[in-house]
């Protein structure tokens, strides 16, 4: 199934000579992935702090998609620069789930957004995530399978964010997105389950 993670290789390009000053510099990427985890904490504290603030939600498009970045340079930097290391995959896996759970949870405090479907969503990418690890443990690839990864969830966070925080009251249209963002992610904890089982048969 088609995912914004699907656009990555682009993203990486443009990032490229990014990552090439970072190291030129002195810059590691174990550092580029705390920066994205201190980033997050940072974005998520605003709106559990200030949950009927609009600017905090405003501020979250553009907070995830620096995020994506930082994750995508520290990825460069380790695959293409010598720097990938044991520590920085347990980092880099870490802090990407720590990440969505400072980031989303929050949402639960906004009044008028569902707060059980909030954290049913958390909770479900965070299984989504661990089925992406598992593959390696079994013998197979890291499993980055759809329709619902780490970008798409950002994508609609992110969405929900821009609308609330342009003045658009939580209702049942928050609550009908984050069901379907609850069935999405299902969907992707099976499809990288059995791919990963399958692999290991091939």
């Amino acid at each position: 199934m088609a995912t914004i993670y699907d656009l990555k290789p682009r993203f990486q390009a443009l990032l490229r000579p990014i990552a090439g000053r970072f190291v030129r510099g002195g810059v590691t990427a174990n550092a580029v992935t705390l920066a994205a985890l201190a980033l997050s904490l940072v974005q998520g504290a605003s709106i559990a702090l200030l949950p009927e603030a609009r600017w905090p939600l405003l501020l979250l498009p553009l907070t995830l998609f620096v995020r994506m970045a930082l994750n995508a340079i520290d990825g460069l930097m380790a695959k293409e620069h010598g720097q990938k290391t044991v520590r920085g995959a347990v980092l880099n896996e870490l802090s990407d789930v720590i990440s969505d759970a400072v980031l989303y949870l929050p949402f639960a405090l906004i009044a008028g957004v569902s707060a059980p479907l909030v954290v049913l969503v958390v909770v479900s990418s965070v299984i989504a995530e661990f089925a992406g690890v598992l593959g390696p443990a079994i013998g197979a690839s890291r499993r980055y399978d759809g329709p619902f990864g780490k970008s798409d969830r950002a994508f609609a966070f992110g969405s929900i964010a821009a609308l609330l925080g342009l003045g658009l009251a939580p209702g049942s249209w928050t609550a009908v997105v984050l069901a379907g963002m609850l069935a999405l992610s299902a969907i992707t904890i099976w499809n990288r389950a059995r791919k990963a089982m399958a692999e290991t048969k091939t």
